[in-house]
């Protein structure tokens, strides 16, 4: 099967939905397919990449390290149109997102589409939130997938709120996979370099948080609680690790609650590099109220480092069993269960963590999306080549197996 992803987001831009698309790309050509990526230029990326499609592109104006097509869409088409696509997969509801549907209109193929990111959660970033509204993402969400032939949602919270905005698509819950064997156990010489590098003695518990830097990740909740936690626990410490529009308020947070001899921010660290991380962690935490799924949650599962995260539905069910990890409701939450779990210092049942890595896995990943791809190529035929309203209950179905 030859199929076109288009997304705003790729590599060498750094980010969940990147992550996801090129972990996405790789299973999907173990099984024979090939894969094509129509994305924005990026000042970082090479010059030449097999099947990859870049188009002119500017910096977004509240998100500078994201982009934003400029021209080069009608070239796109024509390669897209050359390579003769069979489906087409797109993961953004903005400029190549809109390129795709057209490509996949004018093609006579199938189009599915990734609902990556909880748009509501990001609002404040334009204008502080006094333009755009709710019913605006609401509107634009309905609009753009109007006509699809089936919507992926990374956790059941996406489809909880596709279903409020009034959308009727075909829709299947199926999480970003990772790469479990990049988390498998390292050389005790990473994590004590780990450790070395950020001052932390043997006899201490170290937090973890993984992330980018910014409003809604809430890694201030996890300063504030921080202060309590250290009351309990003196020996216990918060790595953060990346980088991003918020770090210099949650540094001014750490002086102004005088935790500085508690919290370190290590920067932006390569996915590449980031096993140690986790593996010198006693525990993950967050508190963020933005994630549609989150991979740094799988990532520490794999790492075998337990979690102490804000629930939703996605994560509570994740986290299901203490041996991996336990979350909390609220923000104020946060540090009473934190010294709760450490205290119960629970041992890891392998069994239950053995089934959790294969469902997380990008193995599993991709077989879930290519079974997505037969029943959307199916959809599509049965309403009369995906363009003509018809109510058929029978495909509706096929989503549900």
């Amino acid at each position: 099967m030859k199929i076109g992803f288009f997304t705003d987001t790729y590599f060498p831009q750094v980010s969940g939905v990147s992550t996801s698309i090129k972990t996405l790309k790789d299973e999907l050509e173990k099984l024979g397919h090939d894969v094509y990526i129509f994305t924005t230029t990026d000042p970082d990326a090479k010059e030449v990449e097999s099947r990859i499609i870049r188009m002119p592109s500017i910096p977004f104006v509240s998100f500078k390290d994201r982009r934003v097509v400029i021209r080069g869409m009608l070239y796109a088409y024509h390669i897209a149109k050359e390579i003769d696509l069979d489906i087409v997969h797109t993961h953004t509801e903005f400029g190549v997102g809109v390129l795709g549907k057209q490509t996949a209109k004018a093609l006579n193929i199938p189009v599915v589409h990734t609902y990556h990111t909880m748009y509501e959660d990001y609002l404040h970033y334009i204008a502080k939130g006094k333009v755009l509204k709710p019913v605006h993402v609401k509107q634009l969400s309905k609009l753009y997938t109007n006509h699809m032939s089936g919507i992926i949602c990374p956790s059941q919270r996406v489809v909880t709120k596709l279903k409020e905005y009034g959308i009727e698509r075909p829709m299947s819950v199926i999480p970003t996979g990772i790469n479990v064997s990049q988390f498998k156990p390292v050389e005790e010489k990473l994590i004590n370099e780990v450790k070395e590098q950020y001052q932390i003695n043997s006899d201490e518990c170290l937090l973890l948080s993984v992330s980018r830097i910014s409003y809604e990740k809430n890694i201030q909740t996890i300063i504030s609680g921080l202060s309590k936690v250290v009351e309990e626990l003196p020996y216990v410490k918060l790595l953060v690790v990346g980088d991003g529009p918020f770090k210099s308020k949650l540094e001014k947070q750490v002086e102004e609650l005088s935790l500085t001899d508690y919290v370190i921010f290590a920067g932006e660290i390569p996915n590449k590099d980031i096993a140690p991380f986790y593996q010198a962690a006693d525990y993950f935490v967050s508190a963020s109220d933005s994630e549609t799924q989150g991979l740094t949650y799988t990532e520490a599962m794999a790492a075998k480092t337990k979690v102490v995260a804000k629930g939703n539905e996605y994560l509570d069910d994740l986290f299901n069993d203490k041996s991996l990890g336990v979350t909390y409701a609220d923000n104020v939450d946060f540090a009473d269960t934190l010294i709760d779990y450490i205290r119960e210092d629970i041992v890891s049942d392998q069994e239950v963590l053995k089934d959790k890595l294969y469902d997380i896995s990008s193995e599993a990943f991709g077989k879930k999306v290519e079974d997505f791809y037969q029943k959307a190529l199916i959809y599509f035929e049965e309403r009369h080549q995906g363009y003509e309203e018809d109510s058929s209950i029978y495909s509706l179905k096929l989503f549900k197996k």
